[in-house]
Protein backbone atom coordinates (compact mmCIF):
# COMPACT_ATOMS: atom_id res chain seq x y z
CA UNK A 1 0.00 0.00 0.00
CA UNK A 2 2.82 2.62 0.81
CA UNK A 3 4.10 2.11 -3.23
CA UNK A 4 1.02 2.16 -4.23
CA UNK A 5 0.90 5.77 -2.35
CA UNK A 6 4.11 6.50 -3.39
CA UNK A 7 2.56 5.52 -7.28
CA UNK A 8 0.20 7.97 -7.38
CA UNK A 9 1.88 11.10 -5.47
CA UNK A 10 4.31 10.27 -8.56
CA UNK A 11 1.34 10.98 -11.24
CA UNK A 12 -0.25 13.51 -9.53
CA UNK A 13 3.17 15.00 -10.02
CA UNK A 14 3.62 14.07 -13.80
CA UNK A 15 5.76 11.56 -13.20
CA UNK A 16 5.84 8.06 -14.48
CA UNK A 17 5.24 4.78 -12.64
CA UNK A 18 5.76 1.00 -13.84
CA UNK A 19 2.93 -1.22 -13.48
CA UNK A 20 3.77 -4.75 -14.23
CA UNK A 21 0.15 -6.74 -15.02
CA UNK A 22 0.62 -9.81 -13.07
CA UNK A 23 2.51 -13.72 -13.38
CA UNK A 24 0.50 -15.67 -16.18
CA UNK A 25 -0.99 -12.88 -17.92
CA UNK A 26 1.00 -11.19 -20.65
CA UNK A 27 4.35 -10.41 -18.28
CA UNK A 28 4.80 -6.98 -19.41
CA UNK A 29 5.84 -4.00 -17.68
CA UNK A 30 4.53 -0.62 -18.64
CA UNK A 31 6.08 3.04 -18.64
CA UNK A 32 2.98 4.84 -17.25
CA UNK A 33 1.86 8.67 -17.17
CA UNK A 34 -1.17 10.19 -16.30
CA UNK A 35 -2.61 11.12 -19.87
CA UNK A 36 -3.39 14.88 -18.45
CA UNK A 37 0.31 15.71 -17.82
CA UNK A 38 1.59 14.22 -21.42
CA UNK A 39 4.01 16.65 -22.94
CA UNK A 40 6.17 16.01 -26.55
CA UNK A 41 8.93 15.08 -23.66
CA UNK A 42 6.70 12.08 -22.73
CA UNK A 43 6.07 10.95 -25.83
CA UNK A 44 9.55 10.63 -26.69
CA UNK A 45 10.71 8.75 -23.24
CA UNK A 46 7.57 6.58 -23.65
CA UNK A 47 9.02 5.84 -27.39
CA UNK A 48 12.76 5.93 -26.08
CA UNK A 49 13.03 4.06 -22.38
CA UNK A 50 9.96 1.50 -23.33
CA UNK A 51 9.81 1.31 -27.49
CA UNK A 52 6.23 -0.51 -27.33
CA UNK A 53 2.78 1.04 -28.40
CA UNK A 54 2.17 4.42 -26.93
CA UNK A 55 -1.94 4.01 -26.32
CA UNK A 56 -4.59 6.08 -24.18
CA UNK A 57 -6.82 4.53 -21.82
CA UNK A 58 -10.55 5.79 -21.34
CA UNK A 59 -12.56 5.12 -18.02
CA UNK A 60 -15.76 3.40 -18.87
CA UNK A 61 -17.89 6.86 -17.95
CA UNK A 62 -15.77 8.21 -20.26
CA UNK A 63 -15.84 6.27 -23.49
CA UNK A 64 -19.65 5.37 -23.13
CA UNK A 65 -19.77 9.25 -23.12
CA UNK A 66 -18.29 9.46 -26.59
CA UNK A 67 -19.31 6.80 -28.05
CA UNK A 68 -16.32 4.88 -28.66
CA UNK A 69 -16.74 0.88 -29.74
CA UNK A 70 -14.12 -1.86 -28.89
CA UNK A 71 -12.37 -2.27 -32.54
CA UNK A 72 -13.06 -5.94 -32.73
CA UNK A 73 -17.01 -4.85 -32.03
CA UNK A 74 -16.59 -2.46 -35.41
CA UNK A 75 -14.88 -5.63 -37.29
CA UNK A 76 -17.36 -7.92 -37.06
CA UNK A 77 -20.19 -5.21 -38.01
CA UNK A 78 -18.25 -4.10 -40.77
CA UNK A 79 -17.64 -8.06 -41.85
CA UNK A 80 -20.95 -8.20 -43.52
CA UNK A 81 -19.48 -6.22 -46.26
CA UNK A 82 -16.03 -7.32 -45.64
CA UNK A 83 -15.92 -10.25 -45.15
CA UNK A 84 -12.23 -10.32 -44.22
CA UNK A 85 -12.50 -8.63 -41.36
CA UNK A 86 -15.34 -10.76 -39.76
CA UNK A 87 -12.46 -13.38 -40.42
CA UNK A 88 -9.71 -11.57 -38.19
CA UNK A 89 -11.66 -10.04 -35.80
CA UNK A 90 -11.69 -13.45 -33.81
CA UNK A 91 -10.40 -12.14 -30.51
CA UNK A 92 -8.45 -15.51 -29.14
CA UNK A 93 -6.18 -14.00 -27.03
CA UNK A 94 -3.73 -15.78 -25.05
CA UNK A 95 -3.86 -13.87 -22.10
CA UNK A 96 -7.58 -12.52 -21.71
CA UNK A 97 -10.70 -12.55 -23.11
CA UNK A 98 -11.15 -9.55 -25.24
CA UNK A 99 -9.04 -6.94 -26.68
CA UNK A 100 -9.09 -3.25 -25.61
CA UNK A 101 -8.37 -1.63 -28.22
CA UNK A 102 -11.04 1.20 -29.73
CA UNK A 103 -10.28 3.57 -32.48
CA UNK A 104 -6.77 4.90 -33.27
CA UNK A 105 -7.08 8.64 -33.63
CA UNK A 106 -5.21 11.88 -34.70
CA UNK A 107 -5.80 15.79 -33.22
CA UNK A 108 -7.55 17.79 -36.58
CA UNK A 109 -4.73 20.02 -35.75
CA UNK A 110 -2.22 17.68 -36.11
CA UNK A 111 0.26 17.21 -39.30
CA UNK A 112 1.16 13.29 -39.94
CA UNK A 113 0.25 12.53 -36.01
CA UNK A 114 2.90 10.73 -35.61
CA UNK A 115 5.63 13.06 -34.32
CA UNK A 116 6.04 13.73 -30.38
CA UNK A 117 4.75 17.08 -30.43
CA UNK A 118 1.67 15.92 -32.60
CA UNK A 119 1.30 12.35 -30.27
CA UNK A 120 1.35 15.06 -27.48
CA UNK A 121 -1.72 17.54 -28.77
CA UNK A 122 -3.82 14.49 -29.11
CA UNK A 123 -3.12 12.87 -25.71
CA UNK A 124 -3.22 16.06 -23.95
CA UNK A 125 -6.47 16.83 -25.98
CA UNK A 126 -7.89 13.80 -25.46
CA UNK A 127 -7.41 13.87 -22.14
CA UNK A 128 -8.98 17.38 -21.38
CA UNK A 129 -12.44 16.17 -23.03
CA UNK A 130 -12.20 13.02 -20.77
CA UNK A 131 -12.02 15.34 -17.97
CA UNK A 132 -14.64 16.99 -18.87
CA UNK A 133 -16.97 14.05 -20.12
CA UNK A 134 -17.33 12.93 -16.60
CA UNK A 135 -19.34 15.99 -15.54
CA UNK A 136 -21.21 16.73 -18.85
CA UNK A 137 -24.59 15.41 -20.45
CA UNK A 138 -26.50 16.11 -23.49
CA UNK A 139 -23.79 14.40 -25.76
CA UNK A 140 -20.89 16.94 -25.35
CA UNK A 141 -18.54 14.70 -25.31
CA UNK A 142 -19.58 12.83 -28.69
CA UNK A 143 -20.06 16.22 -30.27
CA UNK A 144 -16.90 17.83 -29.05
CA UNK A 145 -14.65 14.66 -29.91
CA UNK A 146 -15.98 14.22 -33.59
CA UNK A 147 -15.56 18.27 -33.77
CA UNK A 148 -11.76 17.70 -32.87
CA UNK A 149 -10.54 14.10 -33.78
CA UNK A 150 -10.25 12.06 -36.95
CA UNK A 151 -9.70 8.16 -37.47
CA UNK A 152 -7.64 6.24 -38.36
CA UNK A 153 -4.69 7.61 -36.86
CA UNK A 154 -1.65 7.13 -34.62
CA UNK A 155 -2.80 7.01 -31.02
CA UNK A 156 -4.59 4.01 -30.25
CA UNK A 157 -7.51 4.59 -27.56
CA UNK A 158 -8.18 1.53 -24.97
CA UNK A 159 -11.69 1.45 -23.92
CA UNK A 160 -11.41 0.47 -19.83
CA UNK A 161 -13.82 -2.29 -18.58
CA UNK A 162 -16.58 -2.11 -16.69
CA UNK A 163 -16.93 -2.59 -13.50
CA UNK A 164 -13.46 -1.47 -13.29
CA UNK A 165 -11.00 -4.70 -12.03
CA UNK A 166 -13.48 -7.01 -11.86
CA UNK A 167 -13.75 -9.01 -15.32
CA UNK A 168 -10.54 -7.56 -16.58
CA UNK A 169 -7.48 -6.62 -15.08
CA UNK A 170 -5.36 -5.80 -17.61
CA UNK A 171 -3.14 -2.74 -17.80
CA UNK A 172 -5.78 -0.42 -19.54
CA UNK A 173 -7.65 -1.21 -16.11
CA UNK A 174 -4.98 -1.33 -13.99
CA UNK A 175 -3.53 2.07 -14.98
CA UNK A 176 -6.59 4.00 -15.29
CA UNK A 177 -7.56 2.80 -11.75
CA UNK A 178 -4.71 4.53 -10.23
CA UNK A 179 -5.50 7.64 -12.25
CA UNK A 180 -9.30 7.60 -10.37
CA UNK A 181 -7.52 6.86 -6.80
CA UNK A 182 -5.02 9.54 -7.62
CA UNK A 183 -8.01 11.81 -8.44
CA UNK A 184 -6.84 12.97 -11.78
CA UNK A 185 -8.56 12.67 -14.94
CA UNK A 186 -9.49 8.91 -15.91
CA UNK A 187 -6.77 8.32 -18.72
CA UNK A 188 -3.56 6.96 -18.54
CA UNK A 189 -0.92 6.93 -21.20
CA UNK A 190 0.77 3.40 -21.47
CA UNK A 191 3.91 2.11 -23.22
CA UNK A 192 5.27 -1.30 -23.19
CA UNK A 193 8.78 -2.09 -22.04
CA UNK A 194 10.80 -3.63 -24.80
CA UNK A 195 14.51 -5.42 -24.15
CA UNK A 196 16.99 -5.89 -26.82
CA UNK A 197 16.28 -9.63 -27.19
CA UNK A 198 13.67 -9.06 -29.08
CA UNK A 199 10.88 -9.52 -26.19
CA UNK A 200 9.28 -7.69 -23.85
CA UNK A 201 11.47 -6.19 -20.77
CA UNK A 202 11.61 -8.82 -17.95
CA UNK A 203 9.92 -7.88 -14.55
CA UNK A 204 13.35 -8.90 -12.89
CA UNK A 205 15.35 -5.93 -15.08
CA UNK A 206 11.94 -3.82 -15.36
CA UNK A 207 12.31 -3.72 -11.57
CA UNK A 208 15.54 -2.91 -12.11
CA UNK A 209 15.28 0.07 -14.40
CA UNK A 210 13.23 1.73 -11.77
CA UNK A 211 15.22 1.36 -8.74
CA UNK A 212 18.31 2.75 -11.24
CA UNK A 213 15.71 6.13 -12.28
CA UNK A 214 14.34 6.34 -9.09
CA UNK A 215 10.56 5.34 -10.35
CA UNK A 216 8.06 3.63 -8.51
CA UNK A 217 7.46 -0.42 -9.39
CA UNK A 218 3.56 -1.93 -9.21
CA UNK A 219 2.63 -5.28 -9.36
CA UNK A 220 -1.04 -5.40 -10.45
CA UNK A 221 -1.85 -6.96 -7.53
CA UNK A 222 -0.67 -4.24 -5.58
CA UNK A 223 -3.15 -2.18 -7.22
CA UNK A 224 -6.14 -4.63 -7.11
CA UNK A 225 -5.44 -4.56 -3.16
CA UNK A 226 -5.63 -0.40 -3.08
CA UNK A 227 -8.46 -0.58 -5.29
CA UNK A 228 -10.50 -3.06 -3.23
CA UNK A 229 -10.05 -0.55 -0.29
CA UNK A 230 -10.31 2.20 -2.25
CA UNK A 231 -13.50 1.58 -4.24
CA UNK A 232 -15.63 0.29 -1.16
Amino acid sequence: MDDVARAVEALRKGQFILVYDGDGREEETDLTIASQHVTPAAIRALRKEAGGLICVTLSSDVHRKIGLPLMADVLRDAGRTYPILEAVSAENLKYDRHSTFSLTVNHKDTFTGITDQDRALTISRLAAIAGEAVKRENGWAAHTFAEEFRSPGHVPVLNAAEPLLTARKGHTELTTALMIMAGLTPSATICEMMADDDRARSRKDAKAYARDHNLVFLEGRDILRAWATWSV
